[in-house]
């Protein structure tokens, strides 16, 4: 078994086609998300971005159909996948208002839950302001400068009956007739980073000490990571009924460590960003030899069976 106290993912992804997060429509057309961002060359390059919260919320879905089938625990609200999590469970809301907890208590509560350990919560009932922060972090997925274009395309609704003059019922309805409207569709190489604190899973941050036992933490950086991969092989989000994202290629770098330290992440938007994770890793094992591993992927498929042979193998480090 390997412990594992922290690992990172650094993913160059080449995406054909797709429109996963725009950030709303304007008149007949929708607009997709863009940032600003300071590029290699040291200059601004406005790109397009699939926004961390998204990926997130990906991760988290796949994340909750795994726990529901491997019997892992969901608080009532978690097992409607509901997005306060068991902010929105009467039985927890009843407790905070008649029990009257202390913040550790309510941490060792959320921790009961497997999506509220791992996904996080900032518990506001009854007055209090009790954070669980996420074991699991997305950066934005950002387009690389130069590597990125967003095109907009005409489309129109088909009606067999076409008429130049809309009739009294076509007006009521608002919805028939030959629409006209534009879409984004977004293809090139994109930057992906992620981050997960293994060694806090099952946690109380607040007493300092686990409040689960080692096989239930254990299943959950299973799940986690088995989660983690289907974000990368089925990208969920906006218009995928007609633009499913073609996914091209995949390649990087895992890193995580053995130890108490810091898995080196550098974003792919650094041409050399797999040398420079090397180089950072050979540094820190100079300091606590072996604590740093490396495993470099080439492709999607080597990516499912690094994390395959990792979920299997890997256990959550415990101080």
């Amino acid at each position: 078994m390997t412990a594992i106290y922290n690992l990172s993912i650094a993913a160059k992804a080449t995406l054909n086609l797709h429109s996963l997060n725009n950030e709303g429509g304007e008149g007949n057309q929708t607009q997709t998300r863009m940032v600003n961002i300071v590029g290699e060359d040291g200059r601004l390059h406005n790109v397009n971005a699939i926004s961390g919260d998204m990926l997130k919320h990906i991760q988290a879905e796949h994340l909750y159909r795994i726990s529901r089938e491997q019997g892992l625990p969901l608080c009532r609200a978690c097992q409607l996948f509901s997005a306060n999590r068991m902010s929105a469970d009467p039985d927890f809301r009843s407790w905070i208002k008649q029990e009257k907890p202390t913040p550790v208590q309510v941490v060792t509560r959320l921790l009961s839950c497997t999506l509220d350990d791992l996904e996080g919560n900032l518990v506001t009932e009854g007055n209090l302001s009790v954070p669980r922060k996420s074991v699991i972090e997305f950066g934005w997925a950002t387009g690389i400068p130069e590597l990125v274009t967003t095109d907009q395309y005409f489309h129109v609704k088909y009606d067999p009956d076409r008429r130049e003059i809309p009739t009294e019922k076509d007006e009521r309805s608002g919805n028939l007739g030959q629409a006209i409207f534009h879409r984004p569709a977004n293809s090139g190489q994109y930057a992906i980073v992620c981050n997960v604190e293994a060694h806090r899973i099952g946690y109380n941050d607040i007493s300092q000490e686990y409040v689960i036992d080692a096989a239930e933490r254990r299943a959950r950086l299973a799940a986690l990571l088995e989660s983690l991969l289907y974000t990368f092989v089925a990208p969920a989000g906006a218009m995928r009924n007609t633009q499913n994202p073609h996914i091209v290629d995949v390649q990087g770098v895992i890193s995580y460590s053995t130890g108490a330290a810091p898995a080196p992440l550098v974003s792919p938007l650094k041409q050399s960003f797999a040398q420079q994770t090397e180089e950072i890793a050979d540094a820190l094992n100079r300091i606590h030899a072996d604590r740093i591993a490396l495993v470099p992927f080439s492709s999607l498929g080597d990516m499912a069976t690094q994390m395959q042979t990792l979920l299997n193998d890997a256990v959550p480090y415990a101080a």
